[in-house]
Order: C-alpha cells, then sequence, then structure tokens
C-alpha cells in the first residue's frame, strides 16, 4: 500500500492510496481519528453507481463515522467507476443498459451482468485492501463492518457473504435477484434501507432481497422518497448500529 497524500481536518485524517493488485492499481481513501489507538473497529464503505471514493456522500459519512464512532473507514473506486479505467467489457454493458432505459426498454439484465461483472472483480480487491489495512498501525486487526447501498449495495452483498471478517452490515436501495444466493449465506446483523418510492428499485423488489438474508438480526428501515432520497437521519441509525456491533 502506497500513500500519496494526507490532510488532516477537525480531528480526522484523510489518506489517499494505491493498492497494487492482479488487474492494476487500487485506488482508494483512508479516513482514521488523529487520536492514537492500537486498534480501531474498520468500516468498509462502497459508493453508488456513477460515483467514487470521494463522492461528497461518501466524505460526509466517512467523517461521521470517524469523527463520532471513533471508526477506522475505507472506501475505494470500483472497476470502471473514479480514477478506474474501462474495459471494453464495461463499456459493452454500459452501453447496453443505457441504450435500454433510453429506450423505454428493461434494463434489468444489463444492470445484473454488470453487477455480475464487477462484483467478481471487486470482491478479491476489497480482501486484499482488507488484508493491508489492518496491518497498519493506526488501524490493526478491529472489527470490520460494511455500508454500501445501490451499486454498493450490489457489490457488498457477494462481499460481505465472502469475507468472514465482516461482523455487520448496512445495505439497501437493491433488489437485484441475481444477489439472492449470496444473500441467503449472509448472517451477519443487518440494516437495509429502502425508499418507499424508489424509481429505480421496485420495493417488492428490494423487500423479496431483505427477505433473502438469513441473519437472525436484521431490520428493515423503509422511507418515503425515491432512490437518492435517504433521510439523513439514517446515517445516526448508522452509527448506532456500528457502535453497538463493532465497538
Amino acid at each position: 500500500m502506497r500513500f500519496t497524500s494526507q490532510t488532516s481536518f477537525d480531528g480526522v485524517t484523510e489518506q489517499l492510496f494505491t493498492l497494487p493488485f492482479t488487474f492494476g492499481e487500487i485506488p482508494g481513501v483512508l479516513w482514521v481519528p488523529d487520536d492514537v489507538a492500537p486498534t480501531r473497529p474498520l468500516i468498509l464503505m462502497g459508493h453508488g453507481g456513477g460515483q467514487h471514493k470521494l463522492a461528497p456522500g461518501i466524505v460526509a459519512r466517512a467523517r461521521r463515522f470517524v469523527a463520532e464512532g471513533g471508526f477506522a473507514v475505507a472506501a475505494i473506486d470500483a472497476p470502471a467507476h473514479g480514477d478506474r479505467p474501462r474495459t471494453e467489457e464495461h463499456d459493452r454493458v454500459i452501453a447496453e443498459m443505457r441504450t435500454r432505459r433510453q429506450s423505454g426498454g428493461d434494463a434489468t439484465a444489463a444492470l445484473a451482468e454488470l453487477h455480475t461483472l464487477l462484483a467478481g472483480q471487486i470482491v478479491p480487491e476489497w480482501r486484499a485492501v482488507l488484508d493491508a489495512v489492518q496491518e497498519l498501525d493506526h488501524v490493526g486487526a478491529g472489527p470490520v463492518g460494511y455500508w454500501g447501498v445501490s451499486l454498493g449495495c450490489a457489490l457488498g452483498v457477494p462481499l460481505v457473504a465472502a469475507e468472514p471478517r465482516i461482523r455487520a452490515a448496512v445495505l439497501g436501495l437493491n433488489g437485484a435477484e441475481s444477489l439472492a444466493e449470496a444473500a441467503a449465506q449472509i448472517t451477519v446483523p443487518l440494516e437495509f434501507l429502502v425508499q418507499w418510492d424508489d424509481e429505480m428499485v421496485p420495493r417488492a423488489e428490494s423487500v423479496a432481497l431483505f427477505d433473502r438474508f438469513a441473519s437472525t438480526e436484521k431490520t428493515l428501515h423503509a422511507n418515503p422518497g425515491k432512490h437518492g432520497e435517504v433521510p439523513t437521519f439514517e446515517l445516526d441509525s448508522s452509527l448506532r448500529f456500528f457502535a453497538r456491533h463493532l465497538s
């Protein structure tokens, strides 16, 4: 892991990094409290579709997790997002999805293909980043959580299912049937966000995915509003949830 920049503000240190891996360098960012601790809980954070590791919502949420919860937070650019190059296969699937949406057709199959393509790449990448971050003296091998909605959920479900170090997860804004098999393997405590008037994910599909999770402790948080209108108070709930399960 190579750190490329570091800034500190209001007790939170932000470090940009790259990590060499099979498909090229993984660009990421790590936020940590300025205080010294031998080990601290870590939250992995997945961004939404078309966004990146430093999207405003990701940064704001990460800073609150660090400043108010004392967590370390890591985010990386998903394949074909942010500083990651697109392959011809990425371009093909994305173009097909956009064409179907613009023509009023059903883009579900193309979207599921894209998510499957990205998940196959990002799950081993996330596990490599987790290995590297937990070796850092200012993070350590503490408990791990995952937060991700929309695309962050599509890529987070297979990650949480595959990574035993993740003890709790906040997911949502997704209902893809392609996630059902991985969801059935997840048993960790879970909060799942649903926007009742979501124009991108039908509520019935979101509820069906929630039902697939095998967790004995899982809570459905349904709020009125469209896909991008998750209430700000849900961040307060996420803070309490991770504090309960990771601290």
